[in-house]
């Protein structure tokens, strides 16, 4: 039976929420914040900004991670920038500019409330980075540098060339690592959560797996945040690291938390085009490219002809054309369905006729190779490298990509899950981007939610439970979780059949690619649903592991990703099933207007869709949150 489900807005005017909420946040005295442990699952930029920041206040923190070192974590893969409403360029932003900016940017599908507290949080991160010695880029008189990103009109974007998602990581790295060592931070690396135990109710610990041992350790604490990032790797080929999964999210919707919105996956629209079918991911090229490069097509299908030879007059600069108030700066869900437009009508260009161009002609015409060169240098490089091609001189190649996950997790105000003590933040919650991120918010919202909002949420909740004793991991409820996560690697090593599970997950994402990917449809969606439903028998019946459970086995690994894969691709399938409307990244071919924009529903669909594990994948539960729109009024998106 759906819930009704309270999201614990604060009251008062839209700009008011968070200072209202940060003045009558309950609180823990220092003298008992050291007495209380918090686990951290994830050491990315919201995990390590978390763990760190909440050492600093005296929580006892265990932090837990698969990589071997927090600077591994798949934030590092960010390129082009991190979003700020500074106003350094005197363009005319606001908080509350970006605010809608972000708000338009998702179709009117997020939270007022969480959407306005992400602008006014903003600015704070750019002070805090720079002091921690990130080297964003600056002007010759020494202020910092800013530039454009898809769906706005203002400059915005700080960066450190294309490496700003590494060097924010090491300034959250340093910040976690100077806490390790004062004893405040207890770091687990080469461990992946494999439960989340759940006592009275409440969270209070998880299981996790020593990868490098094989050993499955128990683990207790206060409170439970994941900050484990999206699960864009379930279409197998995307833009995100091998090992990115969605398994410690999914493992906490089994025992009881709602997943929001897992249909709204965006596809990125300037990657690396597949080259073969021997590839296990793409190559992310920044969107900071858009602001310097021209994307366009040849007018004529199948031309064949090598790009210096087409005329300017047989040229399609078709964002540009369709697009002239955003021209190449379109929102990403707009900028890679058109170009799915153009590669379908017969104008991709490449060995696979796969990609449209994007061009630094007259860019480096009109600014100097130089300056392009400051701009984007380690783009190029690292374009060249991967392609043999001279981006100085022949346009790049480039293809839309899974990318990100606007879904997520269930949270409140508080970045709460519906199971009391669990938290989740960054990618791995559902909360601030609706239907679509804008550019360079990523890195904004990781930041954001470990700094600044996460501190106080979770000292609000810990204030009632200054009484409670450490977490006793010898209960029942440890026991019975644990020996559920022993029961399934074993299950996994003992099928013995002929195919391995990165077969599986080949074939899953093909699946959602072709069926839930940047285009939908009912027919095909039903279609998938069915496939998955026999891929994922099949996986139980001819599943290939080698080796054992108790020791170093990245083939098991792989095994429980893929796993929970098959399930929550059903579920992102029936989700975009069950929303009978196009709104951002999720375009169904049945709802669209006449000139092919998508045309949300808002009389039946503004909500968010909170799904409950019932204990059947093909049967979960859908609890609905309105979104009521108290500041602002939804209409229709428009970047024309």
């Amino acid at each position: 039976m759906a819930k009704e489900i309270y999201a614990n807005i604060p009251e008062g005017d839209l700009k008011d929420k968070w200072s209202n909420y940060k003045a009558q946040a309950k609180l823990v005295s220092p003298n008992n914040r050291k007495k209380m442990e918090i686990i951290v699952v994830g050491t990315g930029l919201a995990g390590a900004s978390a763990a760190a920041s909440l050492a600093e206040m005296g929580y006892q923190i265990k932090a837990f991670c698969f990589q071997d070192s927090a600077r591994r974590a798949h934030s590092v893969a960010a390129q082009g920038g991190v979003n700020a409403m500074k106003n350094y360029q005197n363009d005319g932003d606001s908080v509350y500019r970006m605010f809608y900016d972000t708000l338009k940017g998702g179709d009117f599908r997020s939270r007022e409330a969480n959407t306005y507290r992400l602008a006014e949080c903003s600015a704070s991160l750019i002070d805090q980075a720079v002091a921690q010695g990130v080297p964003f880029g600056r002007e010759y008189s020494g202020y910092l540098k800013n530039r454009s990103f898809g769906g706005v009109q203002v400059s915005r974007t700080f960066y450190a060339r294309g490496q700003t998602g590494q060097q924010l990581l090491l300034g959250s790295y340093q910040a976690l690592m100077r806490q390790k060592e004062n004893g405040k931070v207890s770091m687990y690396t080469r461990h992946e959560m494999l439960e989340l135990v759940v006592v009275d109710g409440k969270a209070k610990g998880i299981i996790a797996r020593n990868l490098d041992t094989g050993k499955i350790e128990r683990h207790g604490a206060h409170a439970v945040v994941l900050a484990t990032g999206g699960f864009g790797k379930i279409y197998y080929l995307s833009t995100l690291a091998m090992g990115c999964n969605a398994s410690a999210i999914w493992r906490a919707h089994k025992k009881g938390s709602w997943m929001a919105n897992p249909s709204w996956t965006q596809i990125h629209p300037t990657s690396l085009p597949q080259s073969g079918p021997y590839q296990s991911k793409l190559t992310l090229m920044s969107e900071s490219l858009r602001n310097d490069g021209r994307i366009w097509v040849p007018k004529a299908q199948d031309d064949q002809r090598p790009p210096h030879e087409i005329p300017e007059e047989e040229r399609d600069y078709y964002l540009e054309r369709k697009y002239p108030s955003f021209g190449n700066l379109a929102p990403r869900d707009i900028a890679s369905r058109a170009a799915k437009e153009q590669i379908d009508a017969g104008k991709g260009v490449g060995a696979l006729k796969n990609a449209v161009y994007l061009d630094f002609k007259d860019a480096i015409k009109e600014c100097g190779k130089e300056t392009i060169a400051e701009r984007y240098g380690n783009l190029f490089s690292m374009y060249e490298k991967i392609t043999g091609i001279n981006a100085y001189k022949e346009p790049m190649k480039i293809s839309p990509s899974a990318h990100f996950s606007m879904g997520g997790l269930w949270v409140d105000y508080d970045l709460m899950t519906n199971i009391p003590g669990l938290f989740a933040i960054g990618e791995a919650n559902f909360s601030d981007h609706g239907a679509n991120r804008l550019g360079a918010n990523s890195l904004l919202q990781a930041c954001v939610d470990g700094y600044y909002i996460a501190p106080y949420t979770l000292q609000n909740y810990l204030s009632d439970q200054i009484q409670v004793a450490k977490t006793d991991v010898s209960t029942e409820e440890f026991y019975q979780a644990e020996k559920q996560a022993l029961q399934q690697l074993e299950e996994f090593v003992s099928c013995k059949g002929n195919k391995t599970s990165e077969e599986f997950h080949r074939e899953l994402g093909k699946i959602l690619y072709d069926k839930c990917g940047l285009s939908r449809s009912d027919e095909g969606l039903q279609e998938a649903i069915k496939k998955i439903q026999q891929l994922r028998e099949e996986f139980k019946e001819n599943l290939l592991v080698p080796g054992d459970v108790e020791d170093i086995n990245s083939e098991l690994e792989k095994a429980g990703r893929v796993s929970d894969y098959m399930e929550l691709a059903e579920l992102m399938c029936l989700d975009a099933l069950t929303r009978e409307e196009s709104c951002g990244a999720h375009f169904r071919k049945e709802f669209q207007t006449e000139d092919g924009e998508a045309l949300r529903n808002d009389e039946k669909f503004s909500f968010t869709s909170a799904w409950e594990w019932s204990g059947n994948p093909q049967n979960p539960i859908l609890n609905k949150e309105p979104l009521t729109f108290e500041f602002v009024q939804p209409t229709q998106r428009s970047y024309k």
